[in-house]
């Protein structure tokens, strides 16, 4: 450890213990922000110490946000650099490579993976980094050396944009780091073909984490007739197309969104059991529930209606009043696929406005089945945060 580390201290009321417990963040009303810890450069290298001075931890440091400190190691004197990154990175890759026999996953998932902050999506020879910490801004340099070294991916973006870089302070760009891609890649997943832009799609251009609920949404498919509502490129739809479906109706706000999954559906030989709308998803399912329209699955895989508690409420009710929308669709004895991507809302919570719903909307069911994120998306157990996906599985009358 350097000498000339800087030293940022806890409050006296401050919880050392949950640090010591492995809790990854410290709010700015728990630290001591003297003139010199809010002239600290964001993505500075601290020793974090509590109230008597004890050192706790390495963390990095950052006085624009309401996180104004992430552990990087409970090592007070751990070095961090790309030797460092590049452990973190050969630790995570070791699992991945264990439980998925091709190069297509989440490679590293913040602070569940030891990397605050960073997500790295990997799609074969390509990786997308989203540095949504000030550090990892810093040290991309370092991270995508090190990505190149552990991974061998000839092709490396930087995709920094959303909402938690914002609030990082961060400004947004989007830009190849290394290599290059000149047209979406490929990526199979649960026996369905899926495109995925790493330069302009959402996010870093797929999403993996409902990989294992696409599977379990599969075996309801076969022979049904399907909808999946915020379908992004293809998600659920095309993954009961896989499983057997006779037909598949992708809704989504995003005409490039259902270009890709079109073309996915082309690419696996199901562009004939294959339909999309384009449009706002609550002006769908008023619109089908006109035309007397019904579904043997239908899935709802919105964008986080409560991305934090002050939205938490409102939240809730747009869950609510898409599940009372929704199940009216679904044929007698048919599958109602709802998901919540939100942090604020709990499993419990989350479980109520949906039944709520499927309830004004005069249906009764069974909860067959409640899924999660995958593997590649491990959740830090002191951190509610990193387990936010749930799928709920209901079997209507």
């Amino acid at each position: 450890m350097s000498e000339t580390r800087p030293v940022i201290r806890l409050r006296p009321k401050a919880e050392a213990r949950a640090i010591r417990h492995g809790f990854p963040w410290v709010y700015a009303d728990e630290l001591v922000t003297d003139r010199r810890t809010k002239a600290l450069a964001s993505g500075t290298i601290a020793t974090l110490e509590d109230a008597e001075r004890r050192p706790l931890a390495t963390v990095t440091v950052n006085p624009n946000s309401k996180i104004i400190a992430r552990v990087m190691e409970r090592d007070p004197q751990a070095t961090i650099d790309r030797d460092w990154i590049a452990a973190k990175l050969s630790r995570a890759l070791e699992m991945r490579a264990r439980l998925f026999e091709a190069p297509f996953y989440r490679l590293v998932h913040a602070e569940a993976d030891g990397l605050p902050g960073v997500i790295i999506d990997r799609f074969g020879d390509a990786a997308v980094i989203q540095p949504n910490a000030a550090w990892s801004e810093a040290m991309i340099g370092e991270i995508e050396g090190a990505l190149a070294e552990v991974t061998g991916v000839t092709t490396i973006i930087k995709n920094g944009s959303g909402r938690a870089r914002s609030l990082e302070g961060l400004a947004e760009e989007t830009l190849t780091l290394r290599g290059g891609v000149d047209a979406p890649i490929e990526v199979p997943m649960n026996g369905a073909i899926y495109l995925a832009d790493l330069m302009g799609g959402q996010k870093t251009g797929l999403f993996y984490d409902q990989r294992p609920n696409h599977a379990f949404a599969a075996r309801l498919a076969e022979g049904a007739r399907v909808l999946d509502l915020f379908s992004h490129v293809g998600g659920f739809a095309l993954a009961a197309l896989a499983g057997g479906a006779r037909e598949a109706l992708a809704v989504d706000a995003s005409a490039p969104a259902l270009d890709l999954a079109a073309r996915g559906a082309a690419a696996m030989g199901a562009a004939d059991r294959f339909a999309t709308r384009q449009g706002d998803a609550f002006d769908a399912l008023e619109a089908l529930g006109r035309e007397g329209a019904r579904f043997d699955l239908a899935i709802c895989d919105p964008p986080a209606f409560a991305p934090a508690k002050p939205a938490l409420q409102a939240g809730l009710r747009a869950y609510e009043r898409i599940a009372r929308m929704a199940a009216p669709l679904v044929a007698p004895g048919g599958y109602l696929v709802l998901c919540s991507c939100s942090h604020a809302a709990d499993l419990a919570q989350f479980r109520a406005a949906c039944t709520r719903g499927i309830g004004k909307a005069g249906r009764a069911a069974q909860l067959i089945h409640t899924g999660f994120a995958g593997p590649d998306h491990p959740m830090l157990p002191q951190l509610a945060e990193s387990g936010y996906l749930k799928s709920l599985f209901f079997r209507l009358d």
